[in-house]
C-alpha cells in the first residue's frame, strides 16, 4: 500500500450516514434537482444534495423508477444546442468553442450526480443508486443512456488511482469479514470456521480493493493459495484436513476465489488491477514463486454442451477435459469474444488457458455448471501484456499446447 493510499484511507475514515438535514424539504424532486443544478454555494448545494439523496433512500421501488426517467427525459443533453455548439467549435477551433461544446453535449444529469456526491458519504448512496438503476431498467431502453452517465463517473471515481489494496486476515475487522462471508461469489463460505480455514493459514491470502470514501466495503477481493504445483481440485485445495506448507516451501500462487461486491459498479473494472497488483506484490515477498494461476470454474460449459448437443459422460474424464478444451477455445459470441464470461476476464486480463481437470468441483454447483471442470488460467509475467493485445485487437486466445491438443481431439469426434 503507498504513503499516499495510506494517507488518503486515513483521510476518509470518518463514517458518515446520509441523514442529518434540520428540516426536510418537502418540495417536488423535479424542483429539488433542478435547484441543485443551479445552486451556486457549495453549503446550500449540499443541503439540497442531502435532501434528496435522504427523499430517495425512503422511496418504494415505483417512485425509484419514475425518478430515473425524470433524470433520463428532463435532463438530458439538448441535440440543438449541440449541433450548434459543434458547428462553432468547426467555424473556430478556440478555448471558448471547445468549452461550449463540451457543456452543451454533457447532460446536466452528469453535474447532478456530481453535485449529489458532494455530501459526505454520499459514494456509497450512488453506487446502491445505481444498483437499483440496474434492476429496474431492465428491458427499459430508455433508461440505458442514464445508466452509460453512470458509468462514466464511476470509471473516474474509481480509478485504480484511488484504490487501496488491503490484506485481508483473520484479524481483520469483523464487520469487513462478514462481508467477505457476504460477497463471496464462486465458493460460498459455509460458516466462520470456514472463512478461518480461508484467511488464518500461512499458506492461504486475501487481498480486497477498498476505496477512500467507503473504508468499510470491499469492491472486490481475491481469496490466494501458496501450493506445490498447480492443483486441480477445488475440494482438495479447500480441505478441512489438509497439509500445510510455510510459504517459502511453495512454488505456485493459486487464485481459486475473486469475487465483486457491489452491483452498482458492474461493468467498473477493477479484477485485473487487483489481479496482477497481487501478483506483483506476492513474487516481492515471495521470490521462489514460479507459477501464478487460477483454479477457475466455467460456468457455461454444460449449458452450451446441452445447447450444441454434445454426447457426454461427467465419468468419461478424457471426453470432458477435451470438451472443454474445445468450449474454451472454440466457442463464441457473435462478436468474436469467448461465449463463457470467466475465460472473457482471465483471457482479456493476458492470461492463458493452461490446464482443465475433470472432477475438479464435485459440489452441487459446480456439477451443474460444468459436469464438475475446472480450469486453471496462467497468469505468466512476462507474457501477460503481449497476451491481452492480442486478445484486445482480435480476440486471440493464447492457451497452452495440451490444451490445443486436447481441443482438437473434440473436434475431431464430433464427425
Amino acid at each position: 500500500m503507498t504513503i499516499l493510499a495510506d494517507l488518503l484511507s486515513t483521510v476518509f475514515e470518518r463514517r458518515y450516514r446520509i441523514g442529518g438535514s434540520s428540516k426536510p424539504d418537502n418540495r417536488p424532486l423535479e424542483a429539488l434537482t433542478a435547484d441543485l443544478i443551479g445552486a451556486s454555494g457549495e453549503i446550500s448545494g449540499q443541503t439540497v444534495a442531502r435532501s434528496i439523496l435522504e427523499r430517495y433512500e425512503g422511496m418504494e421501488d415505483d417512485a425509484k423508477l419514475a425518478f430515473f426517467h425524470h433524470l433520463a427525459q428532463d435532463m438530458t443533453i439538448d441535440a440543438e444546442a449541440v449541433r450548434s455548439a459543434l458547428d462553432a467549435y468547426e467555424q473556430g477551433q478556440s478555448k471558448s468553442s471547445y468549452r461550449a461544446f463540451m457543456e452543451a453535449s454533457e447532460p446536466p444529469r452528469q453535474e447532478l450526480i456530481r453535485r449529489l456526491n458532494q455530501v459526505p458519504g454520499a459514494t456509497q448512496a450512488l453506487v446502491h443508486m445505481r444498483a437499483d438503476l440496474l434492476r429496474l431498467s431492465k428491458g427499459d431502453d430508455t433508461l440505458q443512456a442514464l445508466d452509460l452517465d453512470f458509468r462514466h463517473l464511476f470509471a473516474s471515481w474509481f480509478n485504480r488511482g484511488f484504490l487501496v489494496l488491503r490484506p485481508m486476515n483473520w484479524d481483520s475487522p469483523a464487520q469487513i469479514l462478514e462481508k467477505i462471508i457476504a460477497y463471496e461469489a464462486v465458493h460460498a463460505i459455509d460458516s466462520w470456521d470456514d472463512l478461518r480455514r480461508r484467511l488464518e493459514p500461512e499458506d492461504r491470502r486475501c487481498f480486497a480493493f477498498f476505496h477512500p470514501a467507503m473504508p468499510d466495503e470491499p469492491l472486490i477481493f481475491v481469496e490466494v493459495a501458496l501450493t506445490k504445483g498447480v492443483p486441480g481440485s477445488i475440494q482438495t485445495l479447500l480441505a478441512e484436513e489438509r497439509d500445510k506448507i510455510a510459504p517459502q516451501e511453495a512454488d505456485t500462487a493459486v487464485f481459486y476465489s475473486i469475487s465483486n461486491c457491489q452491483s452498482g459498479l458492474a461493468s467498473i473494472s477493477f479484477g485485473n488491477s487487483l489481479i496482477k497488483q497481487v501478483a506483483a506484490d506476492l513474487a516481492l515477498e515471495l521470490p521462489q514463486l514460479s507459477t501464478f494461476v487460477t483454479l477457475s470454474p466455467i460456468p457455461g460449459f454444460a449449458r452450451w454442451l446441452k445447447a450444441e448437443g454434445h454426447a457426454h459422460d461427467v465419468t468419461d474424464d478424457a471426453r470432458m477435459t477435451q470438451l472443454a478444451a474445445y468450449y474454451l477455445t472454440n466457442a463464441r459470441r457473435p462478436n468474436g469474444a469467448p461465449q463463457d464470461p470467466v475465460a472473457r476476464f482471465h483471457l482479456g486480463n493476458g492470461a492463458l488457458v493452461h490446464k482443465v481437470h475433470a472432477r475438479a468441483d464435485t459440489s452441487d454447483k459446480g456439477m451443474a455448471q460444468s459436469g464438475g471442470v475446472m480450469v486453471n488460467y496462467l497468469y505468466d509475467l512476462a507474457r501477460v501484456s503481449q497476451n491481452h493485445e492480442h486478445f484486445a485487437a482480435s480476440y486471440q486466445i493464447a492457451a497452452s499446447p495440451e490444451i490445443r491438443s486436447q481441443a482438437a481431439s473434440a473436434e475431431k469426434s464430433f464427425g
